[in-house]
């Protein structure tokens, strides 16, 4: 099994700064990518970024050029750099993994519990 526990959600105002962070812990041979969804009150669950093992990340058109994606391999763990906020940020930002368990296993998609990004006008 795997778990992803997430942090570094909370309030802020607008223009502000906030860095989320998210490490996958478990019976882990690879993790194929790793990234972040969010989903605001009423609204579909949207991709925010994701990056895959030996590529650079890929931002939704909405945060790119505020928000950066990057990984440590080495600690299982995927950030999101997140400025120039604004109150349509705020969501419920859920971490998500793509792992590989062994080497023949098929992968599974994980999800975290999410973290509240709020940010204030």
């Amino acid at each position: 099994q795997v778990q992803l526990v997430e942090s570094g959600g909370g309030l802020v105002q607008a223009g502000g700064s906030l860095r989320l962070s998210c490490t996958a812990s478990g019976s882990i041979f690879r993790i194929n990518a790793m990234g972040w969804y969010r989903q605001a009150p009423g609204k579909q669950r949207e991709l925010v970024g994701i990056i895959a093992d030996g590529a650079d990340g890929n931002l939704a058109d909405s945060v790119k050029g505020r928000f950066t994606i990057s990984r440590d391999n080495g600690k299982n763990t995927v950030y999101l750099q997140m400025n120039s906020l604004q109150p349509e940020d705020t969501a419920v930002y859920y971490c998500y993994a793509i792992v590989t368990l062994s080497g023949r296993s098929p992968s599974y998609s994980y999800w975290g519990q999410g973290t509240q990004v709020t940010v204030s006008s």
